[in-house]
């Protein structure tokens, strides 16, 4: 357990409710970079289903990963959360201001791994779970637009380190789980894309993200190839 005295504000406690392999590991990994303190509840997976836990479940309506608590608040989505502690604790780190010449690039990335990636990896898994053949029309699509978001992130990290620019960002906290522990979900060939590789090395050499996984999911190498 960490608690910090903030002026104003008494005993700082916030609470981050991990649910192992799962895009819960953004929050935990920007506490660790923001060095915010926290206290950290980690959930199993049912074995069978591997679903989340009742008591992980019980934690908020959609019973989904990410969800934190702060006194009393209660917050779900990955987004919403990483927005709430920035505007409470980040002092501009990790973002990029208006007046940037990068803002735009920013706010593209930050909402492109939820808002585009995710959702074509969410499709392809989904078919393949029901077991979709291949030649079907809705597989070839699913599939043809999962290469092009990987592509465009390739492309991206042809000509900047991190996908704001030359700095990480949470633009790229959101991002990586897409690229490395979805791959226990729905497992996909990143050799095609050597500057999403080379980016992940990157990712995988910073200590708050070795201190993030290692906390979080213990049992898991972190999927940077």
């Amino acid at each position: 357990v960490n608690a910090l005295a903030y002026p104003n504000r008494g005993i700082f406690m916030l609470t981050v409710h991990h649910l192992g392999k799962s895009q819960s590991e953004r929050i935990v990994w920007l506490c660790e970079e923001l060095a915010i303190p926290y206290e950290l509840k980690v959930y199993e997976r049912d074995p069978v289903t591997r679903l989340a836990p009742p008591e992980y479940k019980a934690l908020h309506p959609l019973g989904t990963a990410p969800i934190i608590a702060d006194g009393d608040i209660v917050l779900a989505e990955s987004t919403a959360i990483v927005e709430y502690l920035l505007a409470k604790f980040g002092n501009g780190r990790l973002t990029a201001a208006p007046a940037d010449a990068n803002f735009a690039d920013y706010l593209y990335w930050f909402h492109f791994a939820n808002g585009s990636l995710q959702p074509a990896l969410m499709r392809c898994m989904v078919l393949a779970r029901a077991e979709v053949a291949a030649d079907k029309p809705v597989v070839q699509f699913a599939d043809a637009r999962r290469k092009q978001a990987l592509s465009l992130i390739d492309t991206r990290l042809g000509t900047n380190d991190y996908l704001a620019g030359d700095a990480l960002t949470v633009a790229d906290i959101i991002a990586v789980f897409s690229l490395t522990t979805m791959r226990l979900f729905y497992p996909f060939d990143l050799s095609p894309y050597p500057n999403i590789l080379a980016y992940l090395q990157r990712i995988g050499a910073r200590d708050a993200y070795r201190r993030a996984m290692k906390k979080g999911d213990p049992d898991m190498a972190p999927m940077l190839a």
